[in-house]
């Protein structure tokens, strides 16, 4: 089992390089793109882009577990930062959103990734569109600089949750907001997945309880926080299999625990208007 940040981060870094080189049907043979020990063609987090302003096709590769551009209250002009973009996906929606006036901004630690989203950006001829390469621990941006963050299943692959979200406040802008989607949990996974570095990079193992999540984020200064929407993730029994034996996998199927894509918004305040004495902030 890993036992460091360090090491959590590394295996994700080198799961995500490989699913960067590999096509977007391949990686949709995985549990959200962890490749090697999920069942063939099943797409078990993701949901489809298709039809979306701005989506493509080059840029999807399978590694969501929502939508979060569609309730992100995204307008023109804003500028949008995207943790954990990948290959641009969800950029390339909020830009169709945000229009010439606005920016997007893509930050990501793997640097295949990162290749990859430019190569997808000069493609499409987007100037309004970057990548930068850097851990959501430890943006790099600075201060008050955007209006909304995004990010679609990444931050429950950070092993340092309460600093991702102390990062995202640190460079909202005073009334900007984030929608993430992200996995959290409804009950205690068992040992076998909870020890599963593949079922890590596939966005399951590094989640943790819903209330706790929640719990965080309202910690960090957010306020207006809620659940946008939720929807229950069922992964196989071949997918499970291939982690707990016949006795954990029936446990696990009848205990109640819940695997739930979120998408989760939250306000940073607007300091500005508050008059000083008033208590309002």
């Amino acid at each position: 089992m890993m036992n460091t940040s360090d090491e959590i981060k590394q295996m994700v870094k080198e799961k995500y390089d490989e699913i960067a080189r590999q096509s977007k049907e391949q990686n949709q043979s995985g549990c959200c793109g962890a490749t090697g020990s999920c069942a063939t063609g099943v797409t078990v987090m993701a949901e489809t882009y298709e039809g979306l302003s701005g989506y493509v096709t080059e840029a999807d590769l399978g590694l969501g577990c929502g939508l979060p551009t569609e309730y992100a209250q995204i307008k023109a002009g804003d500028t949008v930062l995207d943790l954990g973009s990948g290959a641009g996906n969800d950029c390339f929606v909020a830009r169709s959103i945000v229009g010439d006036t606005g920016k997007v901004i893509g930050v990501d630690m793997t640097e295949a990734m990162i290749t990859a989203a430019r190569r997808n950006a000069q493609n499409l001829g987007f100037t309004n569109v970057e990548f930068r390469l850097g851990e959501i621990e430890d943006l790099p941006l600075a201060a008050n600089r955007v209006d909304v963050v995004v990010s679609n299943c990444v931050l429950n692959l950070v092993p340092d949750k309460a600093q991702a979200f102390r990062e995202t406040y640190r460079v909202l802008k005073p009334g900007g907001h984030f929608s993430i989607s992200d996995v959290v949990l409804e009950g205690s996974l068992p040992e076998g997945l909870q020890a599963a570095a593949e079922m890590y990079a596939g966005c399951v193992s590094g989640a943790i309880q819903k209330d706790e999540y929640l719990d965080i984020i309202k910690r960090t200064g957010f306020v207006n926080v809620q659940v946008q929407k939720q929807r229950l993730i069922t992964l196989p029994d071949d997918i499970l299999s291939n982690y707990l034996n016949e006795e954990e996998l029936a446990a696990f199927k009848a205990d109640g625990t819940g695997i739930y894509s979120v998408t989760v918004y939250g306000e940073k305040p607007d300091v500005s208007c508050c008059t000083p004495g008033t208590g309002c902030c």
